[in-house]
């Protein structure tokens, strides 16, 4: 009678099992652990002690034990796979913005058989300009009558301006066409004089900008030098002494516009004056001007981030998320099948029992 029941029981049991967890593990599944928990005996029957083994708890202690290890070690993978998604998606993010606003310089030289005459702005203030002559080959004649005025073959133009910043000052420059033949060394060579001052030092004050042509076809030459005094740079050149300056031409080509500067390179020679006593009481100021090299260098700034790059970086971090939020699915799944098999296990061996 006892075996009946018990028969009647695992036919009850296998049609649950094949009604709510057919997608997991087949009908035969029970069976092989109802073999191992409750062994048959050779006579067909089940001894009273052998069904109180069969229902004792250590077994399904341990397997629920290491249902419970192995659930959460299933969540801390998906845990640690989303931390590490987040920190390549923030770090992608972070290296994309810094190369976008830090780009890199590109140096390139470019040799040219001539430049453009560049405008040289001087400002001599109290200063007279003696001479100005273009001269080849950086050779210089020596000076006749220093001092005195002598003839020029240089294009100057004067300009009278307010100058770009809050005193607005008037301004008085000469604005001299420079040097283009640089293969031939062409040079200007300058000198002015000065009567003598209470100061301690005097100098004269000049300006590069890029080409003096933009000054001629220029339709109001004050403002253009105001703009010039805003964007360039001011250099000074001392009295007593000739001042070699060489030029040289620098192109950078921004993100949105292009900006052209000079860098020069200067020496200084001292001025042996051999002129009667009673004349140095003029101050004489020597500058030259020339190309230092025919090399024109050129700046362009290089934008090294690669937005689709970016782009595929973060969509394989995006899909790692969600295989990481699929996987969690899938395990909370699995968590309450297991929950739900223990619960109608735990209910199936009772009811013999009642």
């Amino acid at each position: 009678m006892r075996r009946k029941e018990s028969s009647r029981s695992y036919q009850e049991f296998n049609d649950d099992e094949d009604d709510d967890e057919g997608i997991m593990q087949s009908p035969n599944f029970f069976d092989d652990v109802t073999e191992e928990l409750e062994p048959k005996e050779p006579n067909d029957s089940i001894s009273q002690e052998d069904e109180f083994r069969g229902n004792s708890p250590p077994m399904r202690f341990s397997k629920a034990c290491l249902k419970n290890v192995f659930t959460v070690v299933l969540i801390f993978i998906y845990l640690l796979l989303t931390a590490v998604a987040v920190f390549l998606a923030y770090q992608t993010i972070s290296e994309f913005l810094e190369k976008l606003n830090h780009p890199v310089m590109s140096v390139t030289y470019k040799e040219v058989d001539s430049f453009s005459p560049p405008g040289i702005a001087l400002y001599p203030g109290n200063a007279r300009l003696l001479s100005c002559r273009h001269h080849y080959h950086d050779y210089i004649p020596p000076l006749v009558d220093p001092g005195k005025p002598q003839e020029s073959d240089c294009e100057i133009v004067n300009v009278t301006y307010f100058g770009p910043f809050i005193n607005q000052t008037q301004k008085h420059a000469l604005v001299v066409r420079g040097p283009s033949d640089v293969r031939n060394k062409e040079l200007i060579f300058m000198q002015f004089s000065q009567n003598e001052t209470e100061e301690d030092f005097s100098d004269i004050t000049y300006m590069l900008f890029a080409k003096f042509s933009d000054l001629i076809e220029s339709a109001n030459k004050s403002e253009f030098m105001k703009d010039c005094e805003r964007n360039y740079s001011m250099w000074t050149f001392s009295g007593g002494f000739r001042t070699w300056v060489k030029m040289s031409l620098v192109r950078t080509s921004g993100k949105i516009n292009e900006a052209v500067e000079f860098r020069q390179e200067s020496a200084v020679v001292k001025f042996n004056d051999k002129r009667p006593g009673i004349e140095k009481t003029n101050q004489l100021f020597f500058a030259v001007f020339e190309w230092r090299d025919p090399y024109m260098q050129e700046i362009r700034l290089i934008v090294t981030a690669n937005p689709w790059s970016s782009v595929a970086i973060l969509c394989g971090v995006f899909m790692a998320l969600f295989k990481a939020a699929n996987f969690a699915k899938l395990t909370i799944q699995w968590i309450i099948r297991m929950r739900k098999r223990h619960l109608r296990n735990k209910v199936r061996e009772l009811n013999p029992i009642n």
